[in-house]
């Protein structure tokens, strides 16, 4: 038997735990702190532009035998001028998370937050798996329960986008060497929120990759010390199959050698795979570690459909 309430801080330490198991079958090694959760229970500081829009939030768990087996994050956003057209009187469950031998409690769950959803009345409802790190967002395809959980609730991922995370050490990445085009020069800049590399060839960047050296948000998030994270990567297409990704990225990651950094995630979808990125990632001795699918929607009058019981145990440890 479920019982469905309200977060309380005495349910703290176990649901850290919770999100803590979910984020390590996405990335090896990364946990985050019960400060660090409390934080994003209360606003995300890393949406600096998407979670100013948010004027109410809930925090729900299911309850069985005085364990936490379910819990879940509620926003609800804005309807003001600010708010940008797709999150205009919107709302999402930010994250849903279960222990999968428990999965009727995240159906249990899941139906207190449609009827939460509903009640708000808004215009559109999101669903994500946007945990407080930078690797765990949408749906990942290592959380096959959680996807059951959001479609039996009426959630669709029909429209969703597929991302592709890869991840490896910077060991082995030779130093960038001389340029691959004559004349092509590298410019170090400010991006937004990283560090830019360009492949600039007179006045015209031909190509770029950004990179972050540092995902511990200032310190907030410990066990993700030495990892940097790469963004865009791209050349234009008429540059392209001349070593210049090549030689940007091995910039990028001289750099972050130079600060302390040891490992790299980053992200791809089926477009920036189809024109060589996958080859690329390879090529650096980096590994796909799985995919994600954003963009997961439900239309207010779904209604849900009834879940089968698939409890595999009644351990009281857990």
């Amino acid at each position: 038997m479920h019982v469905v309430r309200p977060f309380t801080r005495s349910d703290r330490d176990q649901l850290t735990e919770l999100l803590n198991a979910h984020i390590a079958a996405v990335i090896p090694g990364w946990a985050v702190s019960t400060a660090a959760l409390l934080a994003q229970l209360e606003r995300d500081p890393s949406q600096y532009v998407v979670d100013p829009w948010v004027v109410e939030r809930q925090t729900i768990v299911a309850v069985c035998r005085d364990r936490i087996a379910a819990a879940a994050h509620l926003k609800r956003y804005g309807s003001d001028e600010r708010v940008m057209p797709d999150y205009h009187n919107a709302a999402e469950i930010s994250w849903l998370v279960c222990w999968p031998h428990k999965v009727q409690a995240g159906h249990d769950l899941a139906q207190a937050c449609t009827a939460r959803l509903d009640g708000w009345a808004v215009r559109r409802q999101y669903a994500a798996g946007d945990l407080p790190t930078p690797a765990t967002y949408g749906v990942p395809d290592a959380w096959p329960h959680v996807a059951e959980v959001l479609r039996t609730a009426g959630f669709s991922d029909a429209h969703s986008r597929r991302a592709y995370r890869y991840a490896g050490t910077v060991a082995g990445v030779p130093s960038p060497g001389p340029a691959p085009v004559e004349g092509l020069a590298i410019r170090r800049e400010i991006g937004n929120l990283t560090t830019r590399f360009a492949a600039v060839l007179g006045d015209d960047a031909v190509g770029y990759v950004h990179v972050r050296d540092d995902l511990t948000r200032g310190g907030t998030l410990s066990r993700l010390v030495r990892w940097a994270e790469f963004w865009e990567w791209y050349v234009e297409p008429t540059y392209r199959r001349r070593g210049i990704a090549t030689w940007l990225g091995r910039h990028a990651v001289d750099w972050l050698r130079l600060g302390g950094a040891e490992r790299v995630l980053g992200s791809a979808d089926d477009e920036l795979l189809a024109d060589g990125l996958g080859a690329l990632i390879e090529a650096f001795g980096w590994r796909s570690i799985g995919t994600s699918r954003t963009g997961w929607r439900r239309e207010p009058s779904s209604a849900p459909a009834t879940p089968q019981r698939r409890d595999l145990t009644d351990d009281p440890r857990t």
